[in-house]
């Protein structure tokens, strides 16, 4: 039972990054590779504010601004450099090695790229897993599954805003840009900010699927996001030919 219960857990938190590269794989035809550096650096933001002290929420809000960031990036390389989609994305994935190395190394003043924070006796660290608030809302019987359902909660809360997002007239234009350019620039919109700002929600959410990751698995390490983008790939491929 442990074993299904963790493999639940962690495939709920993966399937916010799974959301994020549907985006690019199957909306914007954008094979975005940033990903296996956009995941751990939400980790890496997560690990930093968490260690200073900050809310663990707070955290989840700065590692998808820093996703965002990081998307917004690949974009300009794709659309204003005129760098070729799959180039741009490898591109930003070899920089952002760089930055989370100075994240994890420098700005946490740890001296390596493996950040554990474990709470102890000594230093209580709060995540959106444990908290003050938390014990008081599930009862003594339900604090087992509360990782489980605070996943689950959040890919609902998730999925539900993409979903709403879809439907409004950046969503439509967002799924034009993918299907036929000409129609986006038909109607006097930039294809390239309509595949910006896909890029940056993209890259938000990638971000926040490794911040929650490493709020539940108490650490960070710079390697975490080795092999996310097949993975997800992977997943958005059976997931949209199983449930056409």
């Amino acid at each position: 039972m442990g074993i299904i219960q963790n493999t639940l857990e962690q495939g709920l938190i993966y399937a916010i990054m799974e959301l994020g590269v549907l985006i690019t794989y199957s909306i914007l035809d954008f094979p975005d590779l940033s990903v296996d550096g956009t995941f751990p650096l939400g980790a890496a933001v997560s690990a930093l504010m968490i260690t200073r002290g900050q809310s663990p929420a707070l955290a989840l809000l700065c590692a998808m601004a820093a996703g965002a960031l990081a998307g917004g990036l690949t974009g300009l390389i794709h659309v204003k450099l005129k760098v070729r989609d799959l180039f741009s994305g490898i591109i930003m994935m070899t920089a952002l090695y760089a930055v989370n190395m100075h994240v994890a190394a420098g700005s946490l003043r740890m001296g390596k790229a493996n950040v554990p924070f474990f709470s102890t006796k000594k230093v209580q660290y709060a995540t959106i897993f444990e908290n003050n608030a938390l014990t008081d809302l599930f009862p003594a019987w339900l604090e087992p599954y509360s990782v489980l359902l605070i996943s689950l909660l959040l890919v609902i809360l998730v999925k539900v805003l993409l979903d709403l997002f879809l439907k409004t007239r950046a969503g439509y234009l967002l799924r034009a840009v993918g299907d036929n350019e000409t129609v986006v620039t038909s109607l006097a919109r930039d294809k390239g900010s309509v595949k910006i700002m896909g890029l940056m929600i993209s890259g938000a959410l990638v971000a926040l699927s490794g911040a929650v990751l490493c709020q539940q698995q108490h650490t960070f390490e710079v390697s975490m996001g080795t092999g996310a983008i097949a993975m997800a790939l992977a997943s958005v491929i059976i997931g949209t030919n199983l449930f056409r």
